[in-house]
This record gives structure tokens, C-alpha cells and sequence, in this order.
């Protein structure tokens, strides 16, 4: 009876985490709401209101699926429902790991029954897909705007029926940044035409200004646009009563005296009640771009976000809130983390380094997910290269991941494990040397080129493993192995986790070999369990 009492509770707890996490739940329960709304790096956010319903993407760069799409009921409690970019274009590029690059700022709007998200890839120009659901499928991309350097576009259906887009430009790609434009699109929103006007140069009263959002109220244009800097900036707001210009400017949102550095950069929501809300980033070292959520109240036609804490007309951040009001209450839900490989199918949260290859592995119906041993390290060697990196964001500023595996290897130099990613990483190697199987950390740095050193090898007695890492604030990483999962041992040296290109640091599994055969080993993943500190 006891036994089948712990195996109810077991089940239960494993039924409410597929509804929510235990690591960071923004929902307070009393109708209020603590910022982030996520704290997972869901960089540059854009969101759309369909009816009953909201939906948002973001940046995904390298990470593929990309462009993940999550939907909300009230703006508070978020899933992940899919991608809207199953492999990235051109596929001879991201094939292969592409650190930084590929999708940046993207928008997501919904015109004429369908979903649109524009999407910028800083080395190719500007792509569009659309889809009737958002769920998908999402058409093939479509380059709407050839040329390098060209970021952040936005689009606007205007009344009349015309069709304008605003974007940025990146300095490194385009020798040119700081600058806004807006230009004409043909009806369908396929074709942008060659007319584009600078409405502001933000070098002298922004110092940066790019990510812009187009909108429009009471006849006037608007143009949400991040100033001053990623993690140091605030938001500006553009308007104007004509597309092209001239625009006046105004500071409706910045730090002040909160802890909330660079608040800007996202999205402005009209909820079915009437509301308005911003969603917002915050850059957070190693944790990413996390998610945060302010109420907007329009003075004279200005937006001003958040709470003016000090009276000077600019609102700040607020930390703890009411929820927005959308007419009814829904339950908690928070983005996925934990995976017990128990469907034919991966977790939404999941992303490899590159366009995933069908001899990666495979998720399967016998309660474990099979990653396959590959040689996809080409030259250097090091881990940080590795396209079949399978990795997730970090869900807090504190937690715990432990996974279990079984290690089927069939050749000498294979190995398995679990890794922290970013430009500087570690993790945890389980290597078959010469029959036998040893454990230990490896740990690379980032300096124009990447170096590894590794601790001493454990020999594991047999192939079935537990791995742990803990990570607690400041990013901090302390990893741990165990053959029972009772008796956890510590293994190598604290590690302090950074971000990668551009994204927050990922936690994640990996299967490599160092010798190509018409075979391979490979290992069962049995779970990946997020759980508190």
C-alpha cells in the first residue's frame, strides 16, 4: 500500500509539471503576477492578440527550430506550442553551427486571417512566413528583402490599404546602425520596394536605436524602439501622423532606481478588455534576455510604461503587479523544461546547435529518447562546434538538472553526457576508453579560439549513469554523478556559466565519436528532470 501510495504521488507530481514548473512560476495564485513573466532567454519578444488568445516569438539565432512560438490566455501564464522554422535557410549554411547568427528581432502580426512573422538574418536580408494557425504549418521563407545588415523589421497594414516596414540596420554587417527607415511593400507584404526613408538618426539623442515595432492609434504612427544599448538602454517611442515622417521622440520607459537594467525592446499588446501591456526583455548575463511584463497607460497620446515611481513623466519597471484583465481567470502554465522521453516526440524545449540530421537520434515509444554517437566534429575538436548539441534554456536563476542514461557504446573514444553551453561551457564526459567507461569534467574557454582542459577520469563501473548539475545565483555550476541515484559524488570544480552568442547559457545532452564506421553506439536518454536548487 505504501508503495502504491509513493507511485500516485510520483505519477501526480510528474501530471502538474507537464502544466507548470517548479522552478519559476511568475502566477502569484492571488491575481497578481512577479516579474519575469519568464525567466528563460526569449530575446527581442513580438506578440499578437487573436481574439481570445496571445501568441509571441523571439530571436532563435543559431538554436534550431527556430522562431519559437508560445500562447498565453492572459499575458502571465505561457507555453511553447511549436516553431515556426523547423531548419533555417540557406541549409549549406546552417548545417553547420552558426554562433550568433541566423534569426534575429523578428515580428509576428496577423493580417487577413493569417499569421505573419517577419524575421531578419543579419548575413541575407529579410524573410516572411505566414501561416493560418499559429501552430503551423508555416510556409516555406520567403526573402522579401535582399542585403546584408538589414535587421529588425516590422510591418504595418495601414487603413487605406497601403503596406509599409520599418527596420535596423547591424553596424557589423551593414557599416552603418543607430538609423531607422521605413519603406513600402507590395499589397501581399511579399516585395519590399526600394523607397526607404531614415526617420531617425539615434546616434546624438539615443546613442543606439534599433529593434523597432510599428503601430498605429488615433491616426498616428508609432515606432516602440529600444535606445541606448542592450543592457544598459530604455525605450523610445517614435510618433508621427505621417508614414514617412517627420517623428518626435519620447523616453517612456527606463531603470530608474528599480534593478531592472535595460528595460526595452518588445512588444505592445491591446487586450480584449481594453488594456495595454509591454513586454519586455532584460538582459541578464548568463541567464539570457528575460521576460518581463508592464502595464501602459496612454498621456496625450504617449505611451508610459510600467509605474512613474519618481514623477519625471518616464514610467520604470514594476516587480510584483496585478494581472492584466481578460475577462476571466485561466490556470498556471510555464514553459517546458522537464522531459521523461515517455512520447514519441521531443519536448518543445528542446533545440540542437544547427539544422537537425535525421542519424542524430530519434525520440521513440519505449520510454527513452536514443541520441546517436556522431562525428560531427570536424577540425578543432572541441565540443563548441558540435551542431548536435540537444540543449534548452536556463528556467531560473536557481535549479537543479539531473538526467539518466544508459550508454550502449560500440567504439573506442565515444562518449555521452551532459553539458553547460555558452561561450565558455563544462560537462560532464562519459567516454568509452579501451572497453572501459570513465567520467569526467571538461571545461573550455572562449578567447578569439577555444581552449578545453579536463579533470581526472573516474572509472564507472558499469553503463547506466545519473548526472546532476546544480545551478545557483550568479550562474554558478557544480556538478555531480551517481550510479543509483541515491548517493550522489561530486565531480570536478565549480563552474561559472556565461552566455553564448548573443543567447543566454543552455543546459543540454550530447552523443559524439571520434571515428566514422557503418555503425554507431549510442545512448538512452531515460529522463531530464528540472527541479529546485
Amino acid at each position: 500500500m505504501k508503495n502504491l501510495k509513493a507511485l500516485i504521488l510520483l505519477l501526480s507530481i510528474f501530471a502538474l509539471q507537464e502544466n507548470f514548473a517548479q522552478v519559476w512560476v511568475p502566477d502569484n495564485g492571488d491575481g497578481t503576477y512577479t516579474n519575469p513573466i519568464i525567466h528563460a532567454d526569449y530575446s527581442d519578444p513580438d506578440a499578437v492578440r487573436v481574439g481570445d488568445d496571445f501568441y509571441m516569438t523571439a530571436s532563435s539565432f543559431n538554436c534550431i527550430p527556430g522562431l519559437p512560438i508560445l500562447h498565453s490566455k492572459d499575458l502571465v501564464n505561457w507555453k511553447i506550442i511549436g516553431y515556426a522554422l523547423a531548419k533555417q535557410p540557406p541549409f549549406e549554411t546552417f548545417n553547420k553551427v552558426q554562433h550568433g547568427n541566423g534569426v534575429w528581432a523578428p515580428c509576428i502580426t496577423y493580417h487577413n486571417n493569417e499569421f505573419y512573422i517577419y524575421y531578419p538574418d543579419p548575413d541575407f536580408g529579410i524573410y516572411m512566413i505566414k501561416a493560418k494557425k499559429a501552430e503551423g504549418p508555416w510556409s516555406e521563407p520567403l526573402l522579401v528583402k535582399a542585403g546584408i545588415g538589414l535587421i529588425d523589421p516590422s510591418p504595418l497594414w495601414d487603413d487605406d490599404g497601403k503596406v509599409y516596414l520599418v527596420h535596423a540596420f547591424a553596424g557589423s554587417r551593414a557599416q552603418i546602425k543607430s538609423l531607422i527607415v521605413v519603406c513600402s511593400m507590395n499589397a501581399e507584404g511579399t516585395v519590399v520596394n526600394n523607397d526607404a526613408v531614415m526617420v531617425i538618426d539615434g546616434h546624438e539623442s539615443e546613442g543606439t536605436i534599433e529593434g523597432p515595432k510599428f503601430y498605429k492609434r488615433n491616426n498616428y504612427y508609432y515606432i516602440f524602439a529600444p535606445a541606448g544599448g542592450v543592457a544598459t538602454g530604455w525605450q523610445t517611442i517614435l510618433r508621427s501622423k505621417n508614414v514617412f515622417g517627420p517623428y518626435e521622440t519620447k523616453k517612456v520607459l527606463e531603470q530608474g532606481k528599480t534593478t531592472i537594467n535595460g528595460p526595452h525592446q518588445g512588444a505592445w499588446v491591446h487586450t480584449q478588455t481594453g488594456e495595454d501591456w509591454f513586454i519586455h526583455f532584460q538582459d541578464k548575463g548568463a541567464y539570457g534576455r528575460i521576460l518581463h511584463l508592464q502595464p501602459i497607460k496612454w498621456e496625450k497620446d504617449w505611451p508610459v510604461m510600467g509605474q512613474d515611481f519618481d514623477k519625471n513623466g518616464i514610467g520604470e519597471p514594476v516587480t510584483t503587479f496585478k494581472k492584466p484583465n481578460v475577462g476571466k481567470k485561466y490556470p498556471i502554465e510555464t514553459p517546458a523544461e522537464s522531459d521523461e522521453f515517455n512520447e514519441p516526440k521531443l519536448g518543445l524545449q528542446w533545440q540542437w546547435q544547427a539544422n537537425s540530421q535525421i542519424n542524430w537520434g530519434f525520440p521513440t515509444s519505449l520510454g527513452f529518447l536514443n541520441l546517436f554517437c556522431q562525428t560531427t566534429l570536424k577540425d578543432n575538436q572541441k565540443i563548441f562546434d558540435a551542431p548536435n548539441l540537444l540543449l534548452q534554456k536556463f528556467p531560473a536563476e536557481e535549479f537543479t538538472v539531473t538526467t539518466k542514461m544508459t550508454f550502449n557504446t560500440r567504439l573506442n573514444g565515444e562518449s555521452t553526457g551532459l553539458i553547460i553551453m555558452g561561450l565558455d561551457y563544462s560537462y560532464l564526459n562519459f567516454k568509452n576508453d579501451n572497453g572501459k567507461l570513465y567520467l569526467n569534467q571538461k571545461t573550455g574557454t572562449f578567447d578569439k579560439k577555444v581552449s578545453e582542459s579536463e579533470t581526472t577520469p573516474v572509472l564507472i563501473p558499469n553503463n547506466t549513469i545519473y548526472l546532476r548539475v546544480k545551478v545557483k545565483k550568479g550562474g554558478i555550476c557544480s556538478f555531480f554523478y551517481s550510479v543509483d541515484d541515491k548517493k550522489y559524488q561530486p565531480i570536478g570544480s565549480d563552474f561559472i556559466s556565461k552566455e553564448g552568442k548573443w543567447i543566454g547559457a543552455k543546459v543540454g545532452l550530447f552523443a559524439l565519436s571520434q571515428k566514422v564506421t557503418n555503425d554507431s553506439g549510442n545512448v538512452a536518454v531515460d529522463w531530464f528532470r528540472v527541479t529546485k536548487l
